[in-house]
């Protein structure tokens, strides 16, 4: 068996670059939006709206590597809201749960007259 010595190459890998956090952002936005508008679970929706809230922080840094600090600040901004968003939902999930003993969005109508 004979073994060929070839020079190494180097690879040269592409910078990430604004366009690449974008487009993953897209990608995040839909699946948080396609998980909103199709799924009847309330904690499925919940997580997707999170899904959403990830997307805009992921665009707020993005841009912050451009322009400066200030999209790092929005985004510390949108991480606090999107905790306080999930702790009062979970709070209200777990007392309609308690009294409807469901989960379905469809069921929801508890504050129409």
């Amino acid at each position: 068996m004979r073994v060929r010595k070839t020079k190494s190459r180097r690879t040269e890998m592409t910078p990430v670059t604004t366009l690449h956090y974008l487009v993953v952002a897209a990608a995040l936005f839909v699946l948080g939006v396609i998980g909103v508008l199709t799924r009847r679970n309330v904690v499925i929706v919940l997580m997707s709206v999170e899904l959403i809230l990830n997307a805009v922080n992921l665009n707020l840094v993005a841009f912050s590597r451009i322009w400066g600090l200030h999209g790092q600040v929005f985004a510390i901004f949108v991480i606090t809201d999107a905790a306080a968003e999930a702790a009062v939902g979970l709070g209200i999930l777990i007392a309609f749960f308690r009294n409807k003993e469901t989960v379905n969005v469809d069921e929801v109508d508890l504050l129409k007259w």
